[in-house]
């Protein structure tokens, strides 16, 4: 191993430093590790961007945001604002779903710098008939440039400017903001300077909004005996829909292997009937590219992909890269497995859990690379071909960071409508790194964040750079490997505060079929489902009594009409003087659609506080005014000043969502 040298300093020539930009652009947003990772955003939305923007002396400058697609020549332009401290802030909105790049110009302003110093000079009273003399001439030189209606403008300023009779009247024209405008048009853009080009990755809405619904296609059956198939979950889907849902995600739909497959709660010895895993991939029926038999066929499948569109539906799949000891590819590529010294094949552990009935892939085996890599991207292929565009990809943090970069690009660049979903429990740096190298959303900690200081810490997170930029949350309130602790014994208001906290704290939620029934039967001191559907069929009421259906439909439907709540963006928490009762607020930019949200955490009794409307960030005094509507019965109400009072029964319903609004609000904030 050879010491580290360090990274030489090169200083510049004359030559050099003459041809250098003496504008200086930095710290540019959003830009992730200097450009090496697009950040992503969503068609239609606009991109704040900002930059710090500044150079020598007091000349008044001038910036754009640059952007285009990757395929065009041409670039769009925006105008920057300066916002104090030489940090300047512009938006620009995408309208395809492709990658894209960006890039600052900045330049000096001479006509700004002209009439900031006319300005002063004039108002100071100071004469300034040279300067009139050098308003001319500017304007002069600007109508040979300029062309059109430009030049048309400045052609009339000129000749308003000669008729005028007095130095006000000459003034009043060359301080016009028309005239202003007029000279940007037309500006020569003197030591015009560029930041570098960054990506960007422009994504269809779906992947900052949506509403996750998972199940079992073989539990879509009224007896456990007799095995659920495609044509079965037809049945369920107007349910679904009506629950507000617009992705239906299946666990593995793929033939299961017979060797080592697992009972029923996981036991070592199956019994003939017993279904397995269904992340035991693979047997003689076929490996990823199939479907499991008693399901139906591959033609089966693309009837419900098509039924399922009809009812606003997109099925999303389950890409789990591992495999059956039964798998098609173990006996036509051993090169692709790791095999311990006796021959045995390495099954797959994380301790102390043990998985008999899988096997992992190895991608860095000789014989894998690159077959391995380009089998496992045409299975993601063979399933886009069939209608499938999203894909909830199983422990994505257990393989090769630069296989995931390679296969999603490469996916992409055929079809950007496609993406993917990062089930990764891991440490924070691997997953936001996943985000960065392509996952379109992310399983996130929220599972594990139950008290008022942890949520309002995560939701405070996930709102900051460079979170906002890489990681888009799906806040699953529950998995088929995941049952939370805080759901074992909180009865159904516990349910509903973990679907009021998903919902309302981020745009992408999911829950695995069986919540809004309130189903919490655990493994004693496990998060884990008794009798779990991982390694049986479980036939289910959806009528039964006691479901939270009609609470998550109403919770979807508010989500549907406020846009402040179809993203994860814009969470502030505000003052509830109670540890028990979380009080935040989500609005829009232009603060037209404010949301305030009040959640009890505590499942068994009332909780009271007194709480602050966020009157200032209406341009409010204290004691104003404001309307108040319960977004979940329709309730409206006249609040009187900054400080109120709440209670939360949780047996009745233990949170509120709160539209406020005013006519008073400070128009400058609209």
């Amino acid at each position: 191993m050879t010491d580290a040298k360090p990274h030489p300093v090169i200083h510049p020539r004359l030559e050099q430093a003459l041809q250098m930009p003496r504008i200086a652009i930095e710290s540019t947003q959003p830009v992730l590790e200097g450009g090496r990772f697009a950040a992503k955003a969503t068609i239609g939305h606009p991109i704040n961007v900002t930059s710090k923007i500044f150079a020598d002396g007091h000349d008044q400058l001038a910036a754009s945001i640059c952007w285009r697609t990757k395929d065009e020549t041409t670039w769009r332009r925006a105008r920057l604002k300066l916002i104090g401290n030489d940090s300047w802030e512009g938006l620009f909105t995408p309208t395809q779903v492709a990658s894209h790049e960006f890039m600052i110009e900045a330049w000096w302003d001479i006509y700004e710098t002209y009439r900031y110093e006319l300005s002063k000079k004039h108002n100071a009273g100071v004469p300034v008939q040279l300067e009139l003399e050098e308003g001319r001439l500017l304007l002069e030189r600007a109508s040979q440039r300029a062309q059109g209606e430009t030049k048309a403008i400045i052609d009339d300023l000129l000749h308003r400017l000669s008729s005028a009779h007095l130095d006000d009247e000459r003034v009043s024209v060359l301080l016009a903001s028309e005239t202003a405008a007029a000279m940007a048009d037309a500006d020569p853009r003197e030591h015009c300077s560029q930041s570098e080009v960054f990506p960007i990755e422009v994504e269809r809405p779906l992947a900052l909004f949506a509403s996750w619904y998972e199940l079992f296609p073989r539990s879509e059956t009224d007896d456990p005996n007799r095995h659920g198939t495609f044509r079965d979950v037809h049945k369920r889907l107007p349910s679904i829909r009506d629950m507000g849902f617009d992705v239906l995600y299946f666990t593995p739909i793929h033939p299961i292997g017979r060797q080592h497959r697992k009972g029923p709660n996981n036991t070592l010895q199956a019994g003939p009937n017993d279904p397995g895993s269904p992340y035991a991939i693979g047997s003689e029926a076929g490996g990823h590219d199939a479907v499991h038999p008693d399901l139906g066929t591959l033609d089966d499948f693309r009837d419900l992909v098509a039924a399922a569109s009809e009812h606003g539906l997109e099925i999303a799949l389950d890409f789990a890269i591992q495999c059956s000891q039964d798998h098609p590819w173990l006996n036509e590529h051993p090169g692709w497995f790791s095999w311990r010294p006796d021959g045995t094949i390495r099954y797959a552990e994380n301790p102390p859990k043990k998985y008999q009935d899988i096997v992992n892939v190895d991608f860095y085996a000789e014989d894998a690379m690159p077959g391995l890599w380009l089998a496992l991207r045409d299975v993601i292929w063979h399933w886009v071909e069939q209608g499938v565009k999203i894909f909830r990809v199983d422990n994505p943090h257990t393989k090769p960071l630069p296989f995931w970069e390679w296969m999603i690009a490469d996916i992409r660049e055929r079809d950007p409508d496609v993406m993917f979903l990062s089930e990764a429990f891991t440490k924070p740096a691997m997953m936001a790194r996943l985000g960065k190298v392509g996952f379109n959303q992310s399983y996130t900690y929220f599972t594990w964040r139950n008290n008022k200081a942890e949520l309002s810490e995560y939701l405070t997170e996930l709102n900051e750079h460079p979170l906002r930029d890489c990681y888009r949350p799906n806040f699953f309130v529950n998995t088929p490997d995941i049952n939370p602790f805080f759901l074992h014994d909180s009865g159904r208001a516990g349910f509903l505060i973990r679907a009021a906290l998903a919902t309302m704290g981020s745009g992408l939620w999911g829950m695995y079929s069986g919540f809004e029934l309130c189903e919490s039967a655990a493994i004693p001191g496990k998060e884990e489902y008794l009798d779990s559907e991982k390694y049986q069929i479980r036939v289910r009421d959806y009528h039964a009594p006691g479901n939270i259906v009609a609470e998550i439909a109403q919770l979807n439907r508010i989500r549907r009409q406020n846009p402040a709540l179809q993203t994860h963006l814009g969470f502030k928490a505000y003052t509830a003087y109670n540890d028990n009762i979380l009080f935040f607020g989500k609005r829009t930019p232009d603060r037209t659609n404010f949301i305030l949200v009040a959640i009890s955490l505590d499942p068994h009794n009332a909780q009271e506080a007194h709480f602050e409307l966020p009157l200032w960030e209406m341009g409010l005094p204290d004691h104003a005014e404001t309307r108040g509507e319960d977004l979940m019965n329709g309730h409206r109400w006249t609040w009187y000043g900054k400080t109120q009072w709440m209670r939360i029964e949780p047996w009745h319903q233990p949170f509120g969502i709160w539209r406020i609004s005013s006519d008073d609000m400070d128009p400058d904030l609209k």
